[in-house]
Protein backbone atom coordinates (compact mmCIF):
# COMPACT_ATOMS: atom_id res chain seq x y z
CA UNK A 1 0.00 0.00 0.00
CA UNK A 2 1.36 3.68 -1.11
CA UNK A 3 2.20 5.59 2.25
CA UNK A 4 -0.76 8.15 1.24
CA UNK A 5 -2.98 5.87 1.35
CA UNK A 6 -1.54 4.23 4.71
CA UNK A 7 -1.46 7.61 6.59
CA UNK A 8 -5.43 7.71 5.21
CA UNK A 9 -6.16 4.36 6.58
CA UNK A 10 -4.26 5.07 10.06
CA UNK A 11 -5.86 8.30 11.10
CA UNK A 12 -8.99 6.38 10.63
CA UNK A 13 -7.95 3.74 12.67
CA UNK A 14 -6.39 5.86 15.32
CA UNK A 15 -9.72 7.47 15.60
CA UNK A 16 -12.09 4.28 16.06
CA UNK A 17 -9.56 2.81 18.73
CA UNK A 18 -9.63 6.01 20.50
CA UNK A 19 -13.40 5.96 20.73
CA UNK A 20 -13.41 1.86 21.38
CA UNK A 21 -10.59 1.25 23.86
CA UNK A 22 -11.73 4.28 26.22
CA UNK A 23 -14.72 2.16 27.13
CA UNK A 24 -12.30 -0.81 29.03
CA UNK A 25 -9.80 0.31 31.81
CA UNK A 26 -8.07 -3.15 31.41
CA UNK A 27 -4.89 -3.15 29.23
CA UNK A 28 -5.21 -6.91 27.96
CA UNK A 29 -8.80 -6.10 26.50
CA UNK A 30 -6.72 -2.72 24.72
CA UNK A 31 -4.27 -4.79 23.55
CA UNK A 32 -6.73 -7.41 22.18
CA UNK A 33 -9.02 -4.63 20.58
CA UNK A 34 -5.78 -2.54 18.74
CA UNK A 35 -4.84 -6.29 17.38
CA UNK A 36 -8.16 -6.74 16.17
CA UNK A 37 -9.14 -3.87 14.46
CA UNK A 38 -5.46 -3.16 12.80
CA UNK A 39 -5.67 -6.95 11.64
CA UNK A 40 -8.34 -6.30 10.16
CA UNK A 41 -8.10 -3.09 8.35
CA UNK A 42 -4.46 -2.90 6.98
CA UNK A 43 -4.82 -5.97 4.40
CA UNK A 44 -1.23 -6.40 3.86
CA UNK A 45 -1.39 -7.52 7.90
CA UNK A 46 -0.67 -10.99 7.92
CA UNK A 47 0.07 -11.91 11.59
CA UNK A 48 -0.50 -9.36 14.04
CA UNK A 49 0.58 -9.60 18.26
CA UNK A 50 2.20 -9.02 21.14
CA UNK A 51 5.06 -10.86 23.09
CA UNK A 52 5.64 -9.89 26.28
CA UNK A 53 8.39 -10.70 28.05
CA UNK A 54 7.79 -13.07 30.99
CA UNK A 55 10.53 -14.48 32.98
CA UNK A 56 12.47 -13.38 31.01
CA UNK A 57 11.32 -15.41 27.91
CA UNK A 58 9.40 -13.52 25.05
CA UNK A 59 6.00 -15.22 25.07
CA UNK A 60 3.06 -15.03 22.51
CA UNK A 61 -0.06 -13.10 23.83
CA UNK A 62 -3.36 -11.20 22.16
CA UNK A 63 -2.73 -11.96 18.73
CA UNK A 64 -4.66 -12.42 15.37
CA UNK A 65 -3.31 -14.61 12.29
CA UNK A 66 -2.09 -18.03 11.96
CA UNK A 67 -0.80 -20.50 14.79
CA UNK A 68 2.24 -18.46 16.22
CA UNK A 69 5.61 -19.67 18.29
CA UNK A 70 4.68 -19.70 21.79
CA UNK A 71 7.97 -18.53 22.66
CA UNK A 72 10.75 -17.00 21.02
CA UNK A 73 14.45 -17.94 20.92
CA UNK A 74 16.49 -15.67 23.30
CA UNK A 75 17.78 -12.81 21.27
CA UNK A 76 17.31 -14.33 18.32
CA UNK A 77 14.81 -12.87 15.55
CA UNK A 78 13.50 -9.47 15.10
CA UNK A 79 11.47 -9.45 18.54
CA UNK A 80 14.44 -9.56 20.30
CA UNK A 81 16.17 -6.59 18.25
CA UNK A 82 13.64 -4.61 18.73
CA UNK A 83 13.64 -5.43 22.39
CA UNK A 84 17.27 -5.31 22.77
CA UNK A 85 17.60 -2.11 20.67
CA UNK A 86 14.79 -0.41 22.31
CA UNK A 87 13.65 0.90 18.76
CA UNK A 88 11.12 -0.26 15.87
CA UNK A 89 12.68 -2.39 13.69
CA UNK A 90 11.44 -2.80 9.62
CA UNK A 91 12.86 -5.35 7.94
CA UNK A 92 12.01 -5.90 4.31
CA UNK A 93 13.19 -9.58 3.75
CA UNK A 94 12.78 -11.13 6.36
CA UNK A 95 14.40 -13.97 4.90
CA UNK A 96 17.77 -12.28 4.78
CA UNK A 97 17.20 -10.81 8.71
CA UNK A 98 20.50 -12.70 10.75
CA UNK A 99 18.64 -15.25 13.31
CA UNK A 100 14.87 -14.96 12.07
CA UNK A 101 12.78 -16.80 13.49
CA UNK A 102 10.46 -18.12 11.33
CA UNK A 103 6.85 -18.82 12.64
CA UNK A 104 5.14 -19.19 9.22
CA UNK A 105 7.36 -19.21 6.00
CA UNK A 106 4.68 -16.98 4.46
CA UNK A 107 6.00 -14.30 5.98
CA UNK A 108 7.91 -11.51 4.18
CA UNK A 109 8.18 -8.62 5.72
CA UNK A 110 7.90 -7.66 9.18
CA UNK A 111 7.73 -4.47 11.90
CA UNK A 112 8.33 -4.60 15.21
CA UNK A 113 7.60 -1.86 17.66
CA UNK A 114 8.57 -2.12 21.53
CA UNK A 115 5.55 -2.24 23.86
CA UNK A 116 5.92 -0.26 26.74
CA UNK A 117 4.27 0.26 29.93
CA UNK A 118 2.87 3.52 31.91
CA UNK A 119 6.89 4.13 33.49
CA UNK A 120 8.11 3.66 29.90
CA UNK A 121 9.44 0.51 30.53
CA UNK A 122 9.85 -2.31 27.80
CA UNK A 123 7.30 -5.23 28.45
CA UNK A 124 6.95 -6.35 24.86
CA UNK A 125 6.88 -5.64 21.30
CA UNK A 126 4.01 -5.11 18.89
CA UNK A 127 5.03 -7.60 16.33
CA UNK A 128 3.35 -7.11 12.27
CA UNK A 129 4.22 -9.88 9.64
CA UNK A 130 3.17 -9.28 5.94
CA UNK A 131 3.34 -12.07 3.20
CA UNK A 132 4.72 -9.54 0.73
CA UNK A 133 8.17 -8.14 0.97
CA UNK A 134 8.60 -4.31 1.57
CA UNK A 135 5.23 -4.00 3.23
CA UNK A 136 6.45 -1.66 5.98
CA UNK A 137 7.49 1.95 6.07
CA UNK A 138 8.12 4.85 8.40
CA UNK A 139 4.44 5.09 8.31
CA UNK A 140 3.75 2.14 9.43
CA UNK A 141 6.50 2.55 12.05
CA UNK A 142 5.21 6.25 13.25
CA UNK A 143 1.60 5.13 13.47
CA UNK A 144 1.77 1.70 15.05
CA UNK A 145 4.14 3.76 17.72
CA UNK A 146 1.11 6.12 18.42
CA UNK A 147 -1.26 3.52 18.43
CA UNK A 148 0.08 1.45 21.28
CA UNK A 149 -0.08 4.59 23.56
CA UNK A 150 -3.19 4.07 23.35
CA UNK A 151 -3.14 1.52 26.00
CA UNK A 152 -2.27 3.39 28.77
CA UNK A 153 -4.53 6.35 28.23
CA UNK A 154 -6.39 7.68 31.16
Amino acid sequence: MEDHKKEGRYGRIYKQLSDLVVKSNNAQARMATIVAVLHHKMDYFFWTGYYLIEDGEMTVNSYQGPVACQILAKNKGVCWAAFNRQETVVVEDVHTFPDHIACDGRSNSEIVVPLKNKSGEIIGVLDVDSSQKAAFSEVDARWLEKILELIWIE
